[in-house]
Formats: structure tokens, sequence, C-alpha cells
């Protein structure tokens, strides 16, 4: 579905290693590690989908950096809050080259962010940009408040997931809008399908960490179990099935033997999974319905076929 935007995809790779660039060694080695890692490349892809949605020029290039950036800074700050190993099959930057060096690195790429905003010239992207960031932060915050305080609700769990996924790759698709000088409905349309396919694929990547195939993944299953985090279908064991048990393997970090086995048991038992395949269906359905204010295209169809993967993607 990306063959519309290779070329753009191509493009972007070129610019982002020139971004990353830096005189001194070790920020360059990670930049390095940041742009050969690749990864999905999802928000870059919604910019130049946008761009072509909305027959536009170029500022896609600039959007696509900038989210880009400021998801690898997440990306470094979070390997080492969650002391995580490994980022893509290789290890974790602070791993290598310790705490500093890793923090100062997302602050680096930080820093190039703001760069762009200001080379953009538009105080609407710049704002964008200021409040997706903000929401980044505060989602991965309450993420951790959730689980050490065990408030958990429904509620809480939508900030998280739209903060820690939704408003960047919404940010992606609103941000050439907003460059390309186009009009409200079409800016609120895009905006609402980042949203909306954001829910979709986190909820996705939620549901998968704890019923998907492990040798699809390539990883166990129940990480964010083991974590203390209650993710859609956990909740509504919690929270719609009143499930005390359910709560005390929360609780207790799926730490004794068999607890994640017998989450997904109990999930499976009281539907859990489909109530949660359900509302990813809804989601991804709404992020299509966003999509009617634009006439039919190739980029039209290409962003449908991404909001409908989510239904059935398996890793």
């Amino acid at each position: 579905m990306f063959d519309l935007i290779q070329e753009d995809l191509s493009d972007f790779e070129t610019r982002l290693a020139q971004e990353l660039r830096s005189s001194v060694a070790f920020i360059e080695a990670i930049g390095e590690d940041l742009a050969g890692a690749g990864g999905k490349r999802l928000r870059p892809a919604l910019a130049f989908l946008a761009r072509r949605l909305l027959g536009t020029g170029q500022e896609a290039m600039q959007v696509a950096l900038a989210v880009e950036l400021l998801h690898s800074a997440s990306l470094l700050h979070d390997d080492l809050i969650d002391n995580a190993a490994t980022r893509r099959g290789h290890e974790a930057a602070f791993k290598r080259y310790g705490n500093v060096v890793s923090v100062m690195s997302g602050d680096f790429l930080l820093a190039k962010v703001l760069r762009l905003l200001a080379r953009s010239e538009s105080s609407a992207f710049t704002l964008l940009m200021a409040d997706a960031a903000t929401e980044l932060c505060e989602g991965e915050v309450l993420q951790f408040q959730m689980a050490a305080l065990e408030n958990y609700s429904f509620e809480n769990y939508f900030k998280v997931i739209e903060g820690k996924t939704a408003v960047l790759l919404a940010a992606a698709l609103e941000g050439v809008a907003i460059l390309a000088g186009a009009d409200p409905v079409a800016r609120t349309a895009l905006r609402r399908f980042g949203m909306s396919y954001g829910r979709a694929f986190q909820m996705q990547d939620d549901y998968l960490d704890l019923l998907g195939d492990e040798q699809a993944l390539g990883k166990p299953i129940g990480g964010d179990l083991r974590e203390g985090k209650a993710t859609y279908a956990v909740l509504l064991l919690m929270l719609k099935h009143h499930l005390d048990e359910a709560g005390s393997i929360v609780r207790r970090h799926a730490s004794q033997g068999g607890d994640v086995a017998r989450m997904v048991a109990l999930i499976r038992e009281y539907g859990a999974d489909q109530e949660a395949k359900a509302r990813i269906r809804a989601e991804a359905e709404a992020a299509i319905a966003a999509l009617a204010v634009f006439p039919d295209s190739s980029a039209k169809a290409a962003l449908t076929a991404l909001a409908q993967r989510e239904i059935a993607r398996v890793a």
C-alpha cells in the first residue's frame, strides 16, 4: 500500500540521515543506528499520503521529519525508562552508551525538531507539534501513574493510547494540511482519521501483546501485563465483569507462574477478546468514514487499506 510513495520514503531516508548528523561521535553513532534501523516509518508515510490526498507540494517532508524525530526522541527516552535491552533487534542506546548520552541524544533530536518548526514559519504547525509532544509525555506518565496508583479506567486507558500513539499519527496528517493551507474540513477529516486509526493501531498492538502468536510477534506475550499495565481486554475483565482475579494478576505484575496464561484464559472465557476486536474494528471503520469528504484517489485507497489492515494484523 506504500508503493505510491516509495520515492518519497526513499528521499525521506536521505533527509533524515542529514538531519541526524553531528560532530560528536556518540550522537552521530546513535543517529546512524536510528536511521539504519528503519522501522515502519508509518508517520512519514501518513504525511506523504496526506500530500497526495490533498494534491499539494513539498510541505510533507518537513512534517515527516519533525514527527519522526519527535517519535525517535521519545523512543530513546522510553527505552531507558523501561530498561529495554533492545530496540528493533539492536542493543538499546543507553545500554551501549550509558544513560547520559542516551538522554542527551534524545534532547538533540528534540532540538532538531525545534529547528524544523522554526524553518516552517508556521505558528499553527508549531502549536500542533507542541500539543502533540505535551500529550505524548502526559500519556507515558499517565500509564505509569495508573499502575502505581491503581486508578484503572477506560478514560485513562484511552488518554494513554492517544498520547503514546494517536496524536503523532494525527499530527503527521494534520501538519501537512496546515502547511498546505487546506480548508478546515479537510484538516479536521485528516485529524479524525489519524486519531481513530491511531487508537485502532495501539489497541491492536495491546491485543497482540497478550493474545497474539509468539512466533509471529517474535517475542513472548504478556509484556504489558508484567509491567502492571492493564490494556483494553484486561480492563473489560476488571471494570465490566468485576473480576477480582484479573485485578490481582495486574497488581502483582503477573509475577506468579502461569499468570499470563490464566489471564489469557479468562479473557477468552468472558469474551473480552471479541469485545476488544469489536472496538478495534469500530475505530478502524471510524477512520475510514473520516475520509468520506475526499474524492476517490489512490492515496485515499491506501489510507483506507491501512485502517482496514488493523482489523486483521497479527504482528
